[in-house]
């Protein structure tokens, strides 16, 4: 029988986190005269008592504390992702924006899955405790919960190798640290060193300390979360475009190579194929970008390369942020940002999307089947970082693409049928799949949001969000008869 005691306690001490965390904007708005304070110290009380409850019900002998098994391992992903999202979308619920339940989970969800889009109108004159709310969800969701779960997993005397693999979603980087409380605390440092350098160069750029802070939250978490209603346009400033542009880049590069980088190993990072390549296609999907403005007349010179460099970096690391409306841009725009959309960033970053990783070995095995085609008697096999690509892993990608394309054809379908316009329905499908944030069309492009969705289209939506960001198969596998056998 699947014991599930070492996931109550972990799931409690992270909901016992989550809770303490809520008290930061509570102090927000208690010094700004705002009473939603009240709302957070109520949310924070709740999921305090959830988490010490669901801790003490975990406590078990040591002795059957040292092992987490696979099938446990699968398990505590999915369900501490659900049960923080809802704990999470507490806050909305009690404060003055006063959200539905289906809303209040789908932008506490949003948030953690670093997806960035939104049911609250009027961001502008929102609250301050809100707004930094939504900020620290991101932050929270691009490695924390990660980070949190491996730190707190030797509590129980047990490997985090498992629950790791499945958050930086492939086995393709080197184990650059051996040991996980290590590469936890590396990738925390990491982590908390591109933050400050980010909201330092958003407050030397023009905005506010908080506005930088909450800014801040939503580029290295690839999140998007903003504290206006227009996104980057609201400040239309050049500095503060190309800090974006930076930090959002850096944030989908494998974190944990940033370490060896700035010991005096900066080939570790710059010589990973992954980040080559990552490179070579955001640069050439800049290009075609920028060559599209110029051609339809669009815009000119220097100010289509800003918009193509800002919303293409935005989009493919699956930040959603904006300095532009290019839901007008008409067609071809609407087509680019889905397929860009869809690749995302690096593995080991807090991008999502298909991973660049995954683009290379199907391109691999691609090429591999036109050699076997064009010579049947010859032995070929792809290489990846100048190491043998196996077999296994290239079935393990085709599979999952052929999942992910499954799963955004189903999710659009499923909105068409709730009511919704063909382009309204797979843009917002790609766009939660690929947890990206924008999708197109005057309801969820770039100047639009997701109030108007029903009940039953936001709960797919969600739906679609987590299995976004939990990769897929870490759910799928939960419904598979064969795997609560014993």
């Amino acid at each position: 029988m699947l014991d599930l005691r070492p996931l109550s306690m972990v799931i409690g001490y992270m909901l016992m986190a989550l809770g303490a965390s809520m008290t930061i904007p509570a102090l927000f708005d208690f010094a700004a005269g705002n009473r939603d304070w009240q709302g957070f110290l109520l949310s924070s009380a709740l999921t305090l008592f959830a988490g010490l409850a669901l801790a003490l019900t975990g406590r078990a002998p040591k002795e059957l504390l040292t092992q987490i098994n696979l099938r446990q391992a699968f398990l505590l992903t999915s369900l501490s992702w659900i049960m923080i999202s809802v704990f999470a979308a507490l806050p909305f619920i009690f404060v003055k924006v006063h959200l539905s339940v289906p809303d209040a989970i789908f932008e506490s969800v949003s948030g953690f899955t670093t997806t960035g889009s939104t049911v609250i109108v009027g961001l502008d004159t929102t609250a301050p405790g809100t707004l930094l709310w939504r900020g620290l969800t991101h932050w929270i969701g691009g490695v924390g919960i990660v980070v949190t779960a491996i730190a707190m997993l030797p509590l129980l005397q047990v490997g985090g190798m498992q629950l790791f693999h499945m958050e930086s979603s492939d086995r393709s980087e080197e184990k650059i640290l051996p040991r996980m409380a290590q590469i936890a605390q590396t990738t925390g440092l990491i982590y908390l060193g591109l933050s400050l350098a980010c909201a330092l160069s958003f407050w030397a750029g023009g905005m506010s300390p908080f506005d930088a802070a909450v800014h801040m939250m939503g580029t290295v978490s690839g999140g998007g979360f903003s504290t206006s209603d227009k996104s980057f346009a609201n400040w239309d400033s050049v500095p503060l475009d190309m800090a974006a542009i930076l930090f959002m880049f850096l944030a989908a590069l494998p974190l944990i190579l940033f370490w060896p980088a700035v010991h005096g190993k900066p080939m570790v990072l710059l010589g990973n194929s992954q980040v080559r390549a990552f490179f070579l296609i955001t640069t050439a999907a800049i290009a075609i970008l920028t060559i599209f403005q110029w051609s339809t007349g669009l815009n000119e010179g220097w100010q289509a390369l800003r918009y193509a460099a800002f919303n293409t970096v935005s989009i493919i690391t699956n930040t959603g942020f904006m300095n532009t409306d290019y839901g007008v841009w008409g067609p071809f725009a609407t087509t680019y940002f889905i397929c860009i959309a869809l690749i995302g960033g690096c593995s080991g970053s807090t991008a999502s999307g298909l991973k660049i990783f995954r683009v290379q070995v199907l391109y691999l095995a691609m090429v591999n089947q036109i050699k076997r085609v064009m010579y049947p008697n010859g032995v070929f096999t792809a290489h990846y970082n100048n190491r043998p690509l196996s077999d296994a892993t290239i079935s393990s990608v085709t599979g999952f693409l052929f999942l992910f394309l499954l799963t955004f054809g189903g999710s659009g379908l499923l909105l068409a049928a709730l009511g919704l316009d063909m382009t309204t329905a797979f843009s917002a499908a790609a766009a939660m799949l690929s947890n990206s944030g924008p999708g197109m069309g005057p309801i969820v492009g770039p100047a639009g949001n997701f109030s108007t969705m029903s009940a039953p289209q936001i709960w797919v939506l969600t739906v679609t969000m987590l299995l976004g960001r939990l990769e897929l198969l870490t759910v799928y596998v939960l419904f598979l008869p064969r795997f609560w056998r014993r």
